[in-house]
């Protein structure tokens, strides 16, 4: 059953700015798509950064109410579930049956069709790839009324297509994927502070075995401490020792941040104390594990820190052969400060989507307020990527051209053939040239 609804629906940078939009709410089960002439796009809760999970002048189809659990072998660790279930929902079945996500992302307020549809990595992509590689099946409904099932034996170009491919080739109805086997919903964390990308390195090697890695970096740290940041690794708990839980203090954002806030001076100032913080912090851990993986759940509405302008997220990956002393010193030496800003470890694991993100290499994430200047800053970042053959995110990005996605992306021509003709997003329509 559809409802019609009304409200603003941004992306989580609130940039760009949406227009106008039909908003369709699936109330039960999906047996047919909204009739009308305008392109249709599901949106999970819109976590993407970016216009992917945007549809300017056309329908957006929202999946929060199919949220149904169809199947979980508690043995086995396979399940089957709607698409609009959330990360939330998982862990609250899974973890207490002794079970978790294979890959786990930044936040817990992500859909599974959202995870499918962006193929998403997380801090073990080193020694686990991406969620598309744990996808046994899935359902999709096309818009001319097929239902199609698509497996490893069963359609397996149109799946490779699926994952990855943005909502773009119908409606996922449901996903089947693999979990992977825990004790304990506990974290056994190390942090280590590192003076510069050097030592940043030294670490990588030293703790690549690790389940888990991640660095925070200051973005505008320059010279003999370029970037230096906090080295994070960890591994599931292997006991079931119940350790004390927290999930932190809570606090949410009330209203927009002043534009001027952020600036250059102020990120300087929360960089160098973050860094001093963690450095107090050094050594070993046991945390729960939502601090460990999604450290700003706990901060309702933090997208507001950025102001009414909103941010920008520039994500990409560089080749292990790629210059990434060269990268850091342009974005050190630009002026545009970001204090979210993060290092993490691609493995050798080849992606199962078309258009998936992760390759071999070193995966940078920098936060931008949006100004009158970044665009034409991050073309210039594109092209660094592009003379390295590395990639930007397509879930995170809110400007890259046309040429850029498609150096990018070059799987592209493959993927339009498996294109669902009533599909669309205002990201496609972008780098399509539509």
């Amino acid at each position: 059953m559809l409802e019609m609804a009304t409200n603003r629906y941004p992306s989580w940078g609130n940039y760009p700015v949406e227009k106008s939009v039909q908003v369709f709410e699936q109330k039960a089960s999906i047996d047919s798509l909204p009739k009308s002439q305008e392109k249709i796009l599901a949106r999970g809760l819109g976590r993407s950064y970016g216009d992917s999970c945007l549809n300017n002048n056309h329908i957006l189809l929202l999946t929060h109410h199919l949220n149904n659990i169809i199947d979980f072998d508690v043995s086995s660790g396979e399940i089957c579930c709607e698409s609009g279930v959330t990360f939330e929902q998982l862990f609250a079945l899974i973890i207490p049956q002794g079970w978790f996500t294979p890959v786990t992302p930044g936040t817990k307020f992500i859909t599974v069709g959202g995870a499918v549809a962006n193929d998403i990595h997380g801090k073990n992509h080193h020694n686990a790839g991406t969620f598309g590689r744990y996808v046994k099946s899935l359902e999709l409904l096309r818009s001319d009324g097929e239902r199609i099932t698509c497996a490893h034996d069963q359609d397996p170009d149109l799946l490779k297509a699926t994952i990855g491919g943005l909502g773009l080739t119908g409606f996922i109805v449901n996903v089947t994927f693999q979990l992977k086997k825990i004790k304990c919903a506990f974290i056994d964390t190390e942090i280590h502070c590192f003076e510069n990308l050097d030592e940043f390195s030294t670490l990588n090697k030293k703790h690549k075995k690790n389940e888990y890695l991640v660095s925070w970096v200051d973005s505008l740290a320059s010279g003999d401490n370029l970037g230096r940041g906090i080295f994070i690794s960890g591994h599931h708990v292997d006991s079931n020792t119940d350790y004390q839980k927290s999930s932190g203090l809570k606090l949410s954002v009330p209203f927009y941040f002043p534009s001027w806030t952020l600036n250059r001076y102020t990120v300087a100032v929360f960089n160098k104390l973050y860094f001093t913080i963690n450095k107090k912090q050094h050594g070993r851990h046991i945390k729960y594990y939502e601090p460990f993986f999604f450290p700003l759940d706990n901060i309702g509405n933090w997208n507001r820190i950025y102001g009414r302008p909103g941010f920008v997220q520039y994500q990409c990956v560089l080749p292990p052969d790629a210059n990434h002393r060269y990268f850091l010193e342009t974005v050190s030496s630009s002026g545009f400060g970001s204090f979210l800003s993060v290092l993490k470890t691609f493995g050798d694991f080849p992606s199962e989507g078309l258009l998936s993100f992760p390759m071999p290499g070193i995966t940078i994430a920098l936060d931008f307020p949006v100004n009158s200047q970044l665009l034409s800053f991050l073309d210039e970042l594109d092209k660094l990527v592009m003379a390295a053959e590395g990639r930007v995110y397509i879930a995170k990005d809110a400007r890259m051209s046309a040429e850029a996605f498609h150096t990018f992306y070059p799987q592209v021509e493959q993927f339009l053939s498996y294109l669902d003709p009533k599909f669309s997003s205002s990201f496609w329509r972008r780098v399509m040239g539509d």
